[in-house]
């Protein structure tokens, strides 16, 4: 008698393969760079905030179909039942589908620049873009070479957020990169925890990912020694009068952390089970930068 594998239901290869609650990663930058700029300068355009989330979103669904359609070139996605392009069968069509989100994105940020008759978020946004590419992209394909948590972290914080803040003022803070700091080391664990449970695969196709580089072992440590760090620095900010006192409430964000470095801890080394640590880290994402953009406007 022979076993035959079981795939899981379509409906769940769908919803894995579009991430619904990855694209908080794409709304906090905006979220917490507008909130800065709110505190510093008492300016909130509600018009400016929402089309640049929109646009946001629109921008990172291009990032990740445009991965999966790159991914499928080499390989390394060939035991992924959730990518968009084994889904589909169709790597073409999501090519231009991916393109066709990164259109719409860039008129919405032209349009925030019209609207200001300044060019300079295009400028910003379209070097995110660019980092983007490089992360899975030929020739660059720099993901490949573990520096992709390097490129997420100026992508989605310096870069990302000081855009934001720039949408909002067309100024620039100190205060606005001090907290950049903090966003792209948590948007960076997003990533850094999404290694875990491909390790073989990636061994496979030549790709170095940094747990690929270090073990999971060591992969494990070192994501702790950065998820730890995220929440005394928030509390240096605090004392040296950088960030107003209510930006603790980020600390609320601590017990998914400390869920997120035990689960890792415990299930490096078990693909199966550390596979949802990336799910995890994006509670740690969400709550922390949620909870920071709330301390600077009640702050």
């Amino acid at each position: 008698m022979t076993s035959t594998q079981i795939s899981p239901p379509q409906g769940k290869l769908w919803m894995a393969a579009i991430k619904p609650p990855m694209y908080s990663v794409a709304i906090m930058p905006i979220w917490v760079g507008s909130a800065v700029a709110f505190r510093e300068t008492k300016i909130f355009n509600l018009t400016i905030f929402f089309l640049f989330i929109a646009a946001s979103i629109l921008i990172l669904a291009w990032e990740n179909i445009s991965n999966d359609v790159f991914d499928a070139e080499t390989g390394i996605d060939q035991n992924k039942h959730h990518s968009l392009v084994n889904l589909t069968g169709n790597k073409t069509l999501m090519f231009w589908v991916g393109n066709l989100c990164l259109s719409f994105g860039l008129l919405g940020i032209i349009a925030i620049a019209l609207w200001q008759k300044d060019p300079t978020i295009i400028g910003i946004i379209l070097l995110c873009c660019g980092l983007g590419y490089m992360y899975q992209g030929p020739p660059f394909r720099l993901g490949y070479q573990g520096l992709g948590e390097i490129l997420c972290f100026f992508a989605f914080g310096p870069l990302g957020m000081g855009a934001a803040y720039y949408s909002q003022t067309q100024t620039w803070s100190s205060t606005n990169l001090a907290a950049s700091i903090i966003l792209g080391i948590v948007t960076s664990l997003v990533l850094f925890c999404s290694h875990f449970h491909q390790v073989a695969d990636d061994i496979a196709a030549g790709k170095k990912s940094p747990i690929v580089r270090l073990g999971t072992e060591a992969g494990a440590k070192v994501l702790v020694v950065f998820t730890t760090i995220i929440y005394p620095l928030i509390l240096l900010f605090v004392i040296l009068n950088i960030f107003p006192i209510c930006t603790l409430l980020s600390f609320l964000s601590l017990p998914f952390a400390v869920k997120l470095c035990r689960h890792v801890l415990e299930n490096h080394h078990q693909p199966d089970k550390v596979s949802n640590s990336k799910f995890i880290a994006i509670n740690v994402h969400f709550l922390s930068c949620l909870f920071l953009g709330l301390g600077f406007i009640f702050g």
